[in-house]
């Protein structure tokens, strides 16, 4: 047997926690000595530790734990039950650091109001571009609806165009409407250049079913590069904004974005915002 001290390092835990698990019923010494209170353990009650503290860290409370290793779950189902649990904190995690990096973007857009430079806006013509594409619908314009949806519509678009033998010619632009069922939602197109003959299936079209089409060109559009991840375009937008309303003109759509380079590090990308406008 072990002393509880013995016990503690053994297990990777403090003697108080193992008090408390004493005292609450959820891991009781193998024999305490009666004449000193000496609490005794064995090397068999590790097991019973190690599911306590993977189950403790893993966010059930201490009620859960004790209902969970005293239905004496087998190891199996007991990894499965492990395994979704910290699916759930891993997609909790990636959601949490995706409004970090948000929280951040707005911080910046709030210190850069007043002190972008506005003369980087350039007021041009763009061209009808053909492209090949992929849409889908995100619940909002909120960078955390787009996001999940442009990502990998962009990954399918690429994987099909590959299998097909169709190579793109140009950038990758990525560009918006209002969805027609309204409430907010958003069509989302994953484009890119392509050289290859129409194939707009009309109204029956798919979303999930490449098509190549014609961008219609823009006979105005205020345009301004965007330097760095999409997840910090906020205060580029913003300041696209600024300029347009304070030099007379007003947006007739949402800004396209042209993916102008697009290295791994999404640190380095350089994208090209298209807002098509015309006078007010």
């Amino acid at each position: 047997m072990f002393t509880i001290g013995d016990f503690a390092r053994h297990g990777r835990v403090s003697v108080r926690m193992l008090r408390h698990y004493d005292a609450t019923g959820l891991l009781r010494p193998a024999h305490v000595d009666p004449a000193s209170g000496y609490r005794h353990y064995t090397a068999a009650q590790l097991a019973r530790l190690n599911r306590i503290i993977a189950l403790k860290d893993l966010g059930f409370t201490l009620q859960q734990v004790r209902d969970i290793v005293d239905e004496r779950v087998d190891v199996e189902e007991l990894r499965g039950m492990l395994r979704l649990r910290r699916a759930e904190l891993e997609t909790a995690a990636a959601a949490a650091a995706a409004r970090l990096v948000q929280v951040d973007a707005r911080l910046r857009a709030i210190e850069s109001e007043g002190h972008m430079p506005t003369n980087d806006v350039v007021i041009k013509q763009v061209p009808t571009v053909r492209v090949a594409e992929l849409t889908a619908t995100a619940a909002s314009f909120e960078p955390e609806a787009i996001g999940p949806v442009i990502g990998p519509l962009y990954d399918e678009l690429f994987r099909r165009l590959g299998s097909t033998g169709v190579a793109p010619t140009g950038p990758g632009i990525a560009y918006y409407d209002d969805a027609p069922e309204g409430g907010g939602r958003i069509s989302v197109h994953a484009a890119v250049q392509v050289a290859a003959p129409l194939q707009d299936g009309g109204e029956d079209e798919r979303d999930d079913t490449v098509r190549v089409v014609d961008l219609p060109a823009l006979g105005e559009a205020a345009t301004i590069v965007h330097r760095g991840s999409m997840d910090t375009v906020l205060a580029t937008a913003q300041a696209l904004a600024r300029w347009v309303d304070s030099h007379g003109y007003r947006f007739t759509g949402h800004p396209r974005e042209v993916n102008l380079e697009c290295p791994e590090n999404r640190d380095d990308w350089v994208t090209e915002l298209q807002a098509p406008v015309i006078r007010a």
